[in-house]
């Protein structure tokens, strides 16, 4: 593609003329190649205008900046200069990659919690209406039965519209993606027109050092998604709900408990039946369903009512609405593993204090025979993190099966030892497994009627980090061998 057709949206000003053809757009030196442009970002810690030179050396054949070189360029590369040197990787990516997004269906969800689960809800409701669905989001680029882990949850605004491209290549009909506050400050997702945009609630995060100066900035950047969606949706009972939406081109449909929502919730209560623990609930108002959702805690009702109101800017039948709920996982969130016996078995992330109170709260509302929590902790970080796990779970289990983690550069046996630091904190009973798969095995064996076992700490993670290295190991894999007899 010629260079001057990238540019096509973007403000500039030339500053060496030319319109090279251009192979690819590439915004790390170190994969420049002959014919492509080099764009210049300018991050917290780095700033690529200081490898343009590099950039010229390795091949490009035009630069795009923001700032003044501090070097002679050859008059046969081209460079473009522009106030903002991430806007325009959005707009020349959007170009580059032939606006996948007006391709099809896309929906955009934004907010402080919720946004993984809520695109998995709604991901799973495509699926079931026969839509195949790429998801862009904390857990990777996931597509075609597979997934691209990612460094945010938010890519770069090029890989964004490169999966999109494979997406539809893979025969996606639909994509999901999770618009972070960071990813929306850093214009990843610029140049998108999304069919619908999706606010789920609104808290204090992600403030101070690299990420928002203050609160007004976080909720700000946050309603820049609405600027650029053709229908959105809102929480209602969020009192920030107004605020974030309030550039939306179109009317916001509500959701919620609230009696004002447009689709509302009622009659919510817990699920827990042989194994299966989620929440029941039904909706008026736009849609009358009755509702089963297959990942437990009452705040899951947000999650299904956005994932519900994001879909009905579609012409979705009601019974995949039905079935996607019930079938909806998130993988390593409080993930159920199907296992015989009359208990429940969960893969969750939890790894500090905060996520496992939360979890673990969340489960006792189910009244489980016995609440039993398996967990480690990280090695090289902070000790007063495996006091308060250890705290957390002694306060809160009928059982903590303490184990390994990543160790990374430490002993197993001496992150045990502050873990039971904690524990002896409280009245909490415990045995200590330190091999992770024994203690997996250990819980399903002595697992009784109406149990909650909850694997915490790994999540969605595949590997276990070791004296520097990183090794294979998938707790879906090592249950399969358990039963297995392995």
């Amino acid at each position: 593609m010629k260079l001057k057709n990238l540019l096509i949206n973007l403000e500039y000003t030339t500053v060496n003329d030319g319109n090279p053809e251009i192979e690819d757009i590439i915004y790390n030196s170190r994969k420049v190649f002959k014919g492509t442009v080099f764009v210049c970002l300018k991050g917290y810690t780095s700033d690529a205008h200081k490898f343009a030179e590099m950039a010229v050396e390795k091949g490009a054949s035009a630069l795009v900046i923001s700032d003044d070189l501090d070097f002679n360029v050859p008059k046969n590369v081209a460079v473009i200069k522009t106030d903002d040197t991430r806007k325009a990787l959005a707009l020349m990516s959007v170009e580059f990659f032939g606006h996948p997004a007006d391709e099809l269906y896309t929906v955009a969800i934004t907010g402080t919690k919720g946004k993984t689960t809520t695109a998995a809800m709604t991901a799973e409701i495509f699926e079931q209406a026969g839509i195949k669905t790429g998801i862009i989001g904390t857990l990777g680029i996931v597509y075609d039965g597979k997934t691209i882990k990612t460094d945010n949850t938010t890519p770069e605004s090029y890989e964004v519209q490169k999966s999109i491209r494979n997406m539809i290549d893979a025969g996606c009909k639909a994509m999901v993606i999770e618009a972070s506050s960071i990813g929306l400050k850093h214009s990843r997702i610029e140049g998108v027109n999304f069919d619908a945009g999706i606010f789920t609630n609104f808290s204090d995060d992600h403030i101070g050092g690299v990420e928002h100066k203050d609160l007004e900035e976080y909720l700000f950047c946050k309603s820049l998604l609405f600027r650029q969606c053709k229908f959105a949706a809102a929480n209602i009972d969020d009192p920030n709900w107004q605020k974030i939406t309030r550039d939306s081109s179109s009317p916001v449909l509500t959701f919620g408990f609230n009696k004002n929502a447009e689709l509302r919730a009622k009659n919510d209560c817990l699920l827990s039946d042989n194994g299966f623990i989620g929440i029941h609930f039904e909706t008026e108002g736009i849609k009358e369903l009755c509702v089963d959702v297959g990942i437990p805690g009452k705040f899951n009702v947000y999650n299904a009512l956005a994932a519900i109101a994001a879909v009905s800017f579609f012409d979705i039948d009601e019974d995949a609405i039905i079935k996607g709920l019930k079938a909806a996982r998130v993988k390593g969130r409080v993930e159920p593993i199907k296992v015989p016996g009359n208990y429940t078995l969960l893969i969750d992330y939890a790894h500090n204090a905060l996520s496992m109170e939360n979890v673990l709260t969340t489960l006792r509302q189910y009244n489980p025979n016995r609440l039993i929590t398996m967990f480690g902790a990280g090695g090289n970080r902070p000790k007063v993190r495996r006091y308060e796990m250890g705290e957390v779970s002694g306060r809160l289990s009928d059982l903590s099966v303490i184990t390994e983690d990543n160790s990374r550069f430490e002993n197993v046996m001496d992150i045990i030892e502050d873990i039971k630091t904690g524990i002896n904190k409280t009245n909490g009973k415990y045995v200590v497994v330190p091999n992770r798969k024994d203690a997996i095995k250990y819980c399903m064996e002595n697992a009784q009627d109406g149990d909650i076992i909850v694997l915490a700490g790994k999540g969605h993670e595949d590997y276990q980090e070791i004296n520097g290295v990183k090794y294979h190991m998938d707790e879906r894999e090592l249950i399969a061998d358990i039963l297995n007899g392995k």
